[in-house]
């Protein structure tokens, strides 16, 4: 398998983040992300204006976070051409993406914050829709503004990156739940937009550098073929079929590179002599061993079947003998913090 890393859900100044497209690949190509996916508030127009390709040794792709008309249940959605109105219901747009051969994400769902009253939160509310692809599980944004608060916000602000601590519980235990029935894939997001906040009134002040953000929570897609980097038409066309695909499948799993840099982790399962990958399901014949590989370094592996722990082990490479079906999934932590989210595993009688 090829792993590449990326930066999923950051916005530019075509809607409300403050870059322009070119500042946005160049940071990202300066801190060596394989990929990024570009979501700018109901717009398209960075495909339109031909920026989706290969920036450096970064690819940019376009993609779109759409919202209902309440400017709510926002949806990531990527591989379509068209943006959806913003005049339809989640339940409209989310039928729109999948009948384009697009995949789309439930973009920040259970989103609480409440420190600025100028950034409401926007939790996905639509829960009886089915047709997307998975659940953005894990994003820097909101949990920073979730944490934000008087007494902190001065360490918040000098030290944007540490405050960032776990996925929400909730979110993981809608993921896991809807994992029981169907392949529900989950993403990490940044959800960039480097706002400028004045100071004093004398002078401003980016708060959170895009080249910042990209250092934090990261989604890692894992291929069977490699990319290339060919800047041709139907290399652009590939590169993206092949991230595309990963991200569909659910062969990518979520890091806070903060927390150390997760390429090299693994987790599959071995049955006889057949391999299945995050994303897969199959039938369970006796007994499967489930493996877990940490890039050099050890932590503490939970192994989660159905949003249960049922085991944990400190050390940089295990192996699980499992013997009931279920959707499996690992978390990885770096001492008490969390590091790494695998995507499931889905085992079925």
């Amino acid at each position: 398998m090829y792993e590449y890393s990326g930066a999923i859900h950051i916005h530019s100044k075509f809607s409300d983040g403050s870059g322009s497209v070119k500042d946005i690949a160049k940071a990202a190509n300066e801190v060596g992300l394989d990929f990024i996916i570009l979501t700018d508030h109901n717009t398209l127009r960075a495909l339109r204006e031909g920026y989706e390709g290969w920036h450096g040794s970064t690819l940019l792709l376009v993609g779109v976070e759409i919202n209902d008309r309440k400017n709510q249940n926002h949806y990531l959605a990527f591989g379509i051409n068209e943006t959806p109105s913003t005049r339809q219901s989640a339940k409209e747009y989310v039928k729109i993406v999948k009948d384009a051969g697009g995949i789309g994400f439930l973009a920040h769902p259970h989103e609480k914050r409440k420190s600025m009253k100028e950034h409401p939160p926007y939790p996905w509310t639509e829960w009886n829709i089915d047709g997307f692809t998975g659940i953005e599980i894990w994003n820097h944004m909101s949990e920073w503004m979730e944490g934000l608060n008087e007494k902190n916000k001065y360490n918040y602000f000098v030290h944007p990156l540490s405050s960032i601590k776990a996925p929400p519980p909730e979110t993981l235990k809608v993921w896991d739940k809807l994992n029981q029935k169907r392949r529900v894939v989950g993403i990490g997001g940044v959800d960039a937009h480097a706002h400028k906040v004045n100071l004093l009134g004398f002078f401003e002040v980016e708060v959170f550098p895009y080249k910042v953000l990209f250092k934090s929570i990261r989604t890692y897609i894992l291929t069977d073929k490699k990319i290339h980097k060919s800047k041709s038409a139907e290399g652009i066309k590939n590169a993206k079929h092949a991230v595309y695909e990963s991200l569909k499948n659910g062969r990518c799993f979520v890091a806070n590179y903060y927390r150390g840099d997760a390429s090299g982790f693994r987790f599959f399962a071995e049955v006889g002599n057949k391999i299945f990958q995050m994303g897969d399901e199959f039938n369970l014949n006796g007994k499967a061993k489930l493996r877990v590989i940490l890039p050099n370094v050890s932590g503490t592996v939970k192994l989660i079947r159905n949003g249960k722990v049922i085991d944990t082990v400190d050390t940089n490479e295990a192996d699980f003998i499992v013997k009931k079906s279920g959707a499996y999934r690992v978390e990885v932590y770096a001492g008490e913090h969390a590091w790494i989210f695998s995507n499931h595993i889905r085992i079925v009688s």
